[in-house]
C-alpha cells in the first residue's frame, strides 16, 4: 500500500508545485460533518453515516470544499507543505491528506463532485450505477467493497452480487437478500468476480492496493475524487455536488 500512498504523495506534491501552491501559507481546516450536514434525510437509514460509526471530513481550500469518508476524525490547521510532508500511517492523517487533496484538486478546476450527494440523490445514483455497469460491461458479477445500501440494493436486483465489509455488525447479515462477508473472504470474492465496484474510503483506511488487480474497478465516492483524477483510476460519482 505504501507505494501507492507514496506515488499518489509525488503527484499532489508536483500539482502544489506547478501551481506555486508550495511556499505559500495556507490554512486547511478539517472539521467532522454531522450526519445532517453531510448527507441530509436520504430515504435509506442504513448509511454508515446515520449509523454514526463514520464521519465526512471537510477541508476548504480557496473557498473550495473536499471531503473524505473516516473513522478516525478529528480538526487540523497547517499548511500544505506541512501536510505533504506528514506521515500517513493511520486513518486520521489519511483523511486530512486526501480531504485536502480534494479540496485543492477543485479549487484548481480539474476535479468536481468533491461533496456528498444528499436526500433521495443517493438512490438516484445508484440506479444510475447499475446503467453504467450495464452500458459498460453487460451483465456480470460484481463485488462491492464497502456497503452503501441504495447501490447494493439496485446491484442485486439485476447481477450477481457478493458484498465485503469492515462493520462487524454488518457482516454475516443480509443486505438486499445478499449476505455481507468479512475481510477474510477478500481473495474469494476477488477471483470470484467479474468486475469490482469500490468505496473510495479504501484510500483511507489503506485497503485500497488489495482492489488494483487485473479486474475493471469502478470507484465510487467523494473521497477518491482527487486521487482517482491523479492515478487515473475509474471512479463513478454521478450525483455528487
Amino acid at each position: 500500500m505504501s507505494l501507492i500512498r507514496d506515488e499518489l504523495k509525488k503527484r499532489f506534491f508536483d500539482l502544489c508545485l506547478q501551481n506555486n501552491l508550495l511556499e505559500e501559507y495556507i490554512d486547511i481546516y478539517a472539521n467532522t460533518l454531522t450526519s445532517e450536514e453531510a448527507i441530509g434525510n436520504p430515504e435509506d437509514k442504513d448509511f454508515p453515516l446515520l449509523k454514526g460509526k463514520e464521519r465526512l471530513m471537510q477541508a476548504e481550500f480557496r473557498g473550495s470544499p473536499g471531503q473524505a469518508f473516516t473513522d478516525q476524525f478529528g480538526n487540523f490547521k497547517g499548511t500544505l507543505g506541512e501536510i505533504l510532508s506528514m506521515p500517513l500511517n493511520n486513518n486520521y492523517r489519511r483523511a486530512v491528506f486526501t480531504a485536502t487533496l480534494n479540496a485543492v484538486t477543485r479549487s484548481l478546476g480539474v476535479v468536481k463532485g468533491t461533496l456528498h450527494c444528499r436526500d433521495k440523490e443517493p438512490g438516484k445514483c445508484a440506479v444510475e450505477m447499475v446503467k453504467h455497469i450495464k452500458q459498460n460491461f453487460g451483465t456480470v458479477k460484481i463485488t462491492q467493497v464497502g456497503f452503501q445500501p441504495v447501490i447494493a440494493r439496485e446491484i442485486a436486483s439485476l447481477f450477481p452480487l457478493r458484498l465485503l465489509d469492515l462493520d462487524t455488525d454488518n457482516i454475516g447479515t443480509k443486505k438486499s437478500g445478499v449476505v455481507a462477508e468479512g475481510p477474510d473472504k477478500t481473495d474469494e470474492a476477488l477471483k470470484w468476480a467479474d468486475v469490482l465496484l469500490v468505496t473510495g474510503t479504501t484510500l483511507v483506511n489503506d485497503s485500497i492496493g488489495l482492489f488494483l488487480t487485473e479486474k475493471p474497478v469502478i470507484f465510487y465516492g467523494t473521497t477518491i475524487a482527487g486521487a482517482a483524477y491523479l492515478m487515473g483510476w475509474n471512479r463513478f460519482c454521478p450525483k455528487s455536488l
